[in-house]
């Protein structure tokens, strides 16, 4: 094939992958915008967070000192990342465990697939983590008849219901007990009205069961630790630490900017890490595995396997968008965002969703097709208020919006439009040469696809501010 034809077939590709995605987010978020059943899930939900957050920024003396020694432990390990992953990787294998780099998505898939081919492994479990979501592992897994079953409540109630996680912290919040009442009764044929202790006394005796069952455990990372080898998990349900205590054979997966420096950074990281995730002093349990059973241990794992996974983290690290991979997945972007709380977290449709989502997809999953999501956003800043580790997180936005115009992603008729409008606003004359009622015309014709059809029609006065103040002051 004619290397023009590819390359004019590789545009078209592009081009019909972008305005999908557009296209989906556009129609989920218009539809969910306007739920107001499914706002006021989500208002409750995000409201108890609000409510607990405070009791836990209490423990501090001087919070914000602690947010800026966060950010510069993440700073510190991101300016020689090289060097501390292969500190890790050193000590860890010293230690009896095996590292293994991914690169992209099919490489971490591959590896775990060639770790439960080697087991013989039919049965997996599987701890809460949006790594593994990144990578679709679950799909992947069942194609090779290898069943993945989700233990963390949230994920397991998702899986249930056959969705991804709504968000990066709790995956089911836009379902109430209700709703995960119903979904046990189909599913489970549990009775319809189950309490939410009931329902969790269900979910702990059918998963009890794979926990014994299960040829592998598989967990994320919240953090690695360089100077120890160590894997840090945190949980607040403990189906983590049961996931990895009865399998012979545990695998972690996590993305290289997971990486501390050393394990005395943890009495900064995990404390902020619980209260702006949940709102509590420290999350319940909180494991470090540095390695798999050793001689004379009773409990652990036999063969301990960490995957290190880049998946355009490499191109976030020598980018102007470096800071984001100071991200600590906490989800208090997400719980502050305005767009966020009207549209909801699979309008995304990426594995990251909220603020610090916009800002990474694009560069993991491609400028092209996930440029949109840069603009899912008011700019207001709330983003960055409340990050734990201080991302200047609407700047990035703002960035990435820079770099699609750079490309020019944005359509043509967009490019008109700010044209347009650009002129007329650095033009007073220009303003007021247009009367209200075209003014008002313009409006509805050019807004009303977006505006015009759940809001009452734009108006504009019949004398604007410029006139009213001239002729006030003509004395």
């Amino acid at each position: 094939m004619p290397l023009n034809t590819e390359f004019l077939l590789g545009l078209w590709e592009q081009l019909m992958k972008k305005t999908a995605n557009l296209s989906a987010f556009i129609a989920k978020s218009k539809v969910k915008a306007q739920d107001l059943e499914h706002k006021r899930k989500l208002a409750f939900n995000i409201g108890k967070y609000d409510d607990a957050v405070p009791a836990g920024k209490a423990q501090y003396y001087d919070l914000e000192l602690a947010r800026k020694k966060a950010k510069n432990i993440k700073w510190k390990v991101m300016e020689d990342l090289g060097h501390y992953l292969e500190q890790f990787e050193k000590i860890f294998t010293a230690n009896g465990g095996k590292v293994i780099w991914a690169e992209t998505i099919e490489e971490a898939q591959k590896a775990v697939w060639n770790i439960c081919k080697d087991k013989n492994a039919k049965l997996v479990v599987k701890s809460k983590s949006m790594v593994t979501e990144e990578i679709h592992l679950n799909a992947y897994l069942e194609k090779h008849n290898v069943t993945s079953v989700e233990t963390d409540l949230g994920e397991y109630i998702q899986q249930l219901d056959d969705e991804p996680p709504y968000h990066i912290v709790t995956p089911a919040m836009h379902k109430s007990k209700e709703d995960v009442a119903k979904l046990f009764h189909e599913k489970l044929d549990t009775p319809l009205n189950l309490s939410p202790e009931e329902l969790t006394q269900v979910a702990r005796k059918k998963l009890r069961r794979e926990y014994t069952k299960a040829d592998v455990g598989i967990t994320g990372a919240n953090f690695l630790l360089a100077d120890i080898g160590g894997v840090c998990v945190s949980e607040n349900e403990g189906n983590a630490r049961l996931s990895t205590a009865f399998p012979k054979t545990h695998i972690v997966i996590a993305g290289i900017e997971k990486i501390l420096s050393s394990v005395n950074d943890l009495h900064i990281m995990w404390p902020l890490l619980s209260t702006y995730g949940t709102g509590q002093k420290l999350t319940v349990y909180n494991t470090i595995f540095t390695g798999p059973k050793q001689a004379g241990e009773t409990d652990g794992p036999e063969e301990m396997y960490v995957i290190l996974l880049d998946n355009g983290r490499s191109n976030l690290m020598h980018s102007e968008m470096r800071e984001s991979l100071y991200c600590i997945r906490c989800g208090s972007c997400l719980n502050a965002c305005p767009v966020y709380k009207n549209i909801g977290g699979h309008a995304y449709g990426s594995t990251y969703g909220g603020p610090i989502g916009s800002v990474i997809t694009p560069h993991m999953q491609g400028m092209n097709e996930f440029s949109h999501l840069s603009y899912a956003s008011s700019l207001c800043g709330k983003c960055t208020e409340v990050c734990p580790v201080n991302i200047n997180i609407h700047e990035l936005l703002l960035e990435n919006r820079n770099k699609a115009v750079k490309k020019n992603l944005n359509a043509f008729n967009e490019n008109i439009a700010w044209a347009i409008w650009t002129r007329a606003m650095l033009s007073r004359k220009l303003m007021n040469s247009a009367g209200p009622s075209l003014k008002s015309k313009l409006a509805k014709k050019l807004f009303n696809d977006s505006w015009g059809q759940n809001r009452a029609d734009i108006e504009f006065a019949n004398s604007s501010f410029n006139r009213l103040w001239k002729e006030r002051n003509k004395s």
